[in-house]
């Protein structure tokens, strides 16, 4: 079942499934390295939601919380 990035809690690991952002953003981030089927580890959220931080392919990565909501990814079992 897929969720949202920011439905994720500090110290989950999960796979990136897709994108629900315009091509643009998706291929930006994709030229970042989170492209579908990654593993990323959720580093942490802010007291608010925003910003939230991913470990991924070994280094940092944040997010606004607006640009998280449209990041699904799956549990790493599924």
């Amino acid at each position: 079942m897929t969720k949202k990035l920011t439905s994720c809690q500090i110290g989950e690991k999960v796979r990136v499934y897709s994108f629900l952002m315009n091509e643009h953003k998706s291929k930006r981030l994709m030229d970042m390295g989170l492209i579908p089927g990654t593993i990323v580890e959720i580093t942490r959220i802010a007291p608010f939601g925003d910003p939230v931080a991913i470990k991924v392919k070994g280094f940092q990565m944040s997010f606004r919380k607006q640009e998280a909501e449209e990041v699904l990814v799956k549990g790493l079992n599924e």
